[in-house]
């Protein structure tokens, strides 16, 4: 729903409502993600996805009955049956709908949240889907403030204490509590979307492979960093995609800006007076993902000097390198999807084989968290 917001916003200040159709529990081969969101504007225009295509005329229905009743609603939706006519997901997974209209009154939370979410602000929305509560009732979280209620303060302080805790790690899904809030109990079901800042990506090394790296970054979700030593090199008119072109050695950019858990590092600096001081830093940090561009006999003299220079086993099997999985790519558009799979795939823990030699769910819940 991030890149909703802009679009929901002017919507929002035009005062008129208008609904938002929002996956909030997904079961077997589900095609979106919860969070994943579709809106529907008072004249009929829409803009995101909840099924890829499956459902998404029942979803327009369902938003078109919530702008004109002002009611929201759950829908489940699971396997279409033999009838050419009937609404189901061709996938053979199931989705919960979550269909509410929006506006000041129904809503009164949705302009904070849209001003902090354009901030890169951490921010966290639960809904109320189902339980003694109001249903639609909505409570704004962000690390020091709430605003609004479920009507029990003791439903009140566990929402946003798990929420605040969704939100720390990134994270979007359904919780459920008692009535007034007790853990061990599902009578409500509340919807808690968090809008971290976008994960960030570090691309050291300003080559022309790494420009395409920049790009596929971007297209990722990634706020991306573009680092190198050399000013004549690092500048936004060769990498106008980057969110940032900073002009640094890297290992000290590094140094003065930790990566976090969701951080992913590409290194594509190709020099050892560069790479490995640079290694150093990266492979005892808290990146998500560790990669370093070259051949195999670059590989194994930049183990030696990491080694001597104190890593340990544990720290040098982080270390993806040669870069990228091997896709047979040349150009550097296919070197920058060789390296985006292979991101995606340690992010998610996937094996990498071809989903034909591959058994169980294809769609998989990431192992460690994602952008908002």
């Amino acid at each position: 729903m991030y890149e909703l917001l802009p679009q929901l916003s002017a919507w929002f200040a035009g005062g008129e409502r208008f609904a938002l159709v929002t996956v909030v529990n997904t079961f077997s081969s589900a095609p979106r993600p919860p969070g994943a969101a579709m809106a529907v504007s008072a004249s009929g225009e829409v803009v995101g996805s909840v099924s890829g295509g499956c459902v998404e005329g029942a979803a327009y229905d369902l938003a078109q009955e919530a702008i004109a009743t002002g009611l929201p609603a759950l829908h489940r939706f699971g396997v279409s049956d033999d009838d050419a006519f009937a609404v189901g997901l061709t996938c053979g997974g199931i989705i919960d709908l979550f269909v509410e209209p929006v506006d000041a009154a129904s809503f009164p939370q949705f302009a904070a949240l849209a001003e902090a979410a354009a901030r890169q602000e951490p921010v966290a929305v639960a809904t109320c889907l189902q339980g003694p509560g109001t249903l639609g009732a909505h409570r704004l979280l962000t690390p020091g403030h709430t605003a609004g209620t479920f009507g029990d303060p003791g439903l009140d302080a566990s929402v946003t204490e798990a929420g605040r805790g969704l939100l720390d790690a990134g994270e979007t899904r359904t919780v459920h509590f008692g009535a007034h809030g007790e853990r061990m109990s599902d009578v409500v079901a509340v919807f808690v979307r968090s809008f971290a800042p976008p994960p960030r990506m570090v691309v050291f090394g300003a080559i022309d492979f790494a420009a395409a790296v920049v790009r596929v970054g971007k297209y990722l979700g990634y706020h991306v960093t573009l680092c190198d030593a050399r000013p004549v090199f690092a500048t936004k008119a060769r990498f106008p995609d980057a969110d940032e072109v900073v002009v640094d050695w890297p290992h000290r950019y590094l140094r003065d800006n930790p990566p976090d858990d969701r951080t992913v590092l590409c290194v594509l600096t190709h020099d050892p007076k560069f790479d490995v001081p640079l290694l150093v830093e990266a492979l005892t940090g808290q990146a998500a993902y560790v990669g370093a561009i070259g051949s195999r006999r670059t590989h194994e003299q930049r183990l030696t000097a990491l080694r001597e220079r104190g890593l340990t086993a544990p720290e040098l099997a982080r270390l993806h390198s040669p870069i990228g999985l091997d896709l047979g790519g040349r150009t550097p558009e296919e070197t920058a999807i060789s390296i985006a799979a292979q991101i995606i795939a340690v992010r998610n823990g996937a094996t990498t084989r071809p989903l034909s030699a591959t058994r169980g769910p294809i769609h998989r819940r990431a192992v460690a968290s994602a952008a908002g």
